[in-house]
């Protein structure tokens, strides 16, 4: 297995996503808040869900890092390039915790992702596939830059809007 880089932002320290945050995604997805992203979702599909994120790191060199703010150690969410089978292409990704929601930390996580997959993987353009009913989401791309190009059907998750991130070279 590749070994899960790890990286801190101002407030966020990102690091192999684990077990550890199990408890977390369970009650993050129990809820409706979790529609944006396949969810709700009992907790043991979403143990097979993480097992997923920590399989994706093996499979691609790459995934989603949990992410936690370095102040108190507390679980932000998972953030990262995502691109699992059934994708257009590969994703910049975000699942955030309530709690973190208005902080700004979705925006600090997602644009260190974003930076540290051009800058040491070479990736020259990236996408996020947003539910449709996914406001916060969609506030959340425009913040990024990222520009409305195109809708994608997921064979699971249904109609999703396609924003394209700008490349290394707009930012």
């Amino acid at each position: 297995m590749r070994e899960i880089p790890e990286f801190e932002s101002q407030r966020l320290r990102f690091r192999a996503p684990s077990m550890d945050d199990l408890d977390d995604e369970i009650a993050f997805f129990a809820t409706e808040r979790a529609r944006g992203v396949g969810g709700p979702l009992p907790k043991e599909q979403v143990w097979r869900s993480l097992c997923g994120v920590i399989g994706h790191w093996c499979v691609r060199g790459y995934g989603f890092w949990g992410v936690e703010e370095k102040a108190t150690g507390r679980y932000v969410g998972r953030v990262g390039p995502w691109s699992p089978m059934g994708w257009p292409e590969p994703e910049i990704g975000w699942t955030v915790m309530e709690w973190a929601e208005g902080t700004g930390m979705a925006h600090e996580a997602a644009i260190a992702a974003r930076a540290y997959m051009y800058e040491h993987y070479g990736w020259t353009t990236a996408i996020s596939l947003i539910a449709h009913f996914n406001y916060r989401s969609q506030t959340l791309a425009q913040r990024l830059g990222c520009v409305r190009e195109d809708d994608y059907t997921h064979p699971s998750f249904g109609p999703c809007m396609v924003w394209r991130h700008p490349g290394p070279e707009a930012l």
